[in-house]
């Protein structure tokens, strides 16, 4: 467990069955296990995987008033007491991720060859392409949402020349100018609703993840959901009813405090910040869209930077860099040299007469390269159709600038 990154750890007491007796001391939390140590001597008096628990629950008895008991496969009992910030606050944390674990499909064995951990990260590079894929296809709806509602406007500016054109003739004219206002005036107002700003990416989903939410103190939280859009984020409650929504330009800064918990917080002038705190087992999958999303926004704490460092990324594992763990299996293989006269060099024979990849994984990564190539050709062409929509929505910005400060310089003239 020592290896294992800890997302969270609460002071607390534990009460030993043998010795009739409650012990202060650290809960801590890992996405797998459960470990309690003592403040006197820092030994842990039990630990125990998540994966082996079969009932948490809030209890009180004669010994306590309030607790959290934890029971394990083989009937055995835990109980903790005295627990801050308070019951409810680590009960909510502890149960998200035993359920979670449970929820999970079972973990597939580490991969024994390494076609095995090259398909791996070749998966991982295709799923990461396709997001990108996703993204970039909301992002070119947008801009032909933006294109129809310019071309929109350009018809309406037409209406209004054809009108002006009328208001500047003679003066012997019978009828009220203002009779031929109205429609240049009501024409704009529908062209501008197809184009709204608001309208547009809402239901671009990225990912949905259950989290355990708070908001100003950390003993008040509740159960939740994240969802990252295209437009930015919002936070849901345990019945799907939107918390908050957070627009992405609004946002001022995403903290990642472990690779599990986040903070994101709205700043504003002459009032108190909107800010939320959460956490979530399936976090490392949100982390990286995150990154693409709010790159200059986001920062790594102390408690991030240090996991990311002491931990080993595994292939399979959603959210992985792809990128270090290819270099962390490469390099291996790379600087492996025979020693004369040792047992390595007497072993290396034996070793490269296994098959590196076999036939099997190299028909899965011929596969996956073709669906790569795929997707490259396809984005790259997706890349510069919306290059040409940006030239085109740049030079008809230019026209109908230009065009209503002409017909506003003519309706002055009018008034």
């Amino acid at each position: 467990m020592s290896r294992e990154i800890c997302v969270h750890s609460w002071p607390c007491c534990y009460y030993l069955e043998p010795e009739k007796r409650w012990v202060p001391g650290k809960l801590s939390l890992t996405s797998h296990s459960l470990r309690f140590v003592t403040d006197k001597t820092g030994e842990a008096v039990v630990s125990f995987p998540l994966s082996g628990v079969t009932e948490i629950k809030k209890e009180a008895s004669h010994f306590v008033f309030s607790s959290i008991t934890i029971l394990e496969k083989d009937h055995l009992k835990h109980w903790f007491s005295s627990l801050q910030p308070s019951r409810n606050a680590v009960f909510s944390i502890i149960e998200h991720f035993w359920r979670e674990l449970l929820l999970s499909p079972s973990e597939a064995p580490l991969p024994v060859t390494k076609g095995k951990q090259l398909t791996g990260l070749m998966a991982c590079s295709q799923k990461s392409l396709e997001e990108t894929a996703r993204v970039l296809h909301h992002q070119g709806e947008q801009l032909d949402s933006i294109s129809r509602g310019l071309d929109k406007m350009e018809s309406d500016l037409d209406v209004a020349d054809r009108l002006l054109t009328e208001l500047e003739s003679p003066s012997w004219w019978p009828f009220s100018s203002k009779l031929w206002k109205m429609p240049a005036e009501t024409k704009p107002k529908g062209g501008t609703s197809t184009a709204s700003p608001k309208a547009l990416g809402k239901e671009g989903v990225m990912v949905r993840i259950p989290a355990v939410i708070s908001q100003g103190t950390a003993s008040h939280v509740k159960a939740g959901s994240l969802t990252i859009l295209v437009s930015g984020l919002e936070i849901h409650d345990s019945s799907s009813l939107l918390m908050h929504r957070f627009e992405r330009e609004d946002i001022d800064d995403v903290k990642v405090h472990t690779p599990y918990e986040i903070s994101i917080r709205q700043r504003f002038i002459g009032k108190p910040d909107i800010a939320y705190r959460l956490i979530s087992a399936r976090m490392p999958e949100a982390i990286p869209i995150l990154e693409v999303q709010f790159s200059k926004k986001m920062e790594l704490l102390e408690g991030a930077l240090t996991s990311r460092s002491t931990r080993t990324p595994s292939p399979a594992e959603k959210g992985c860099s792809v990128w270090q763990a290819a270099s962390g299996l490469m390099d291996p293989a790379m600087h492996r040299e025979p020693c004369s006269g040792s047992q390595e060099g007497q072993s290396l024979p034996l070793q490269m007469s296994e098959p590196f990849v076999s036939e099997g994984d190299a028909q899965e990564l011929r596969q996956i390269l073709r669906k790569l190539k795929s997707l490259a050709l396809d984005t790259e062409m997706e890349l510069e159709r919306q290059d040409e929509a940006l030239d085109g929505i740049t030079a008809a910005v230019d026209r109908t600038t230009l065009t209503i400060d002409k017909h506003t310089r003519r309706a002055k003239k009018l008034t």
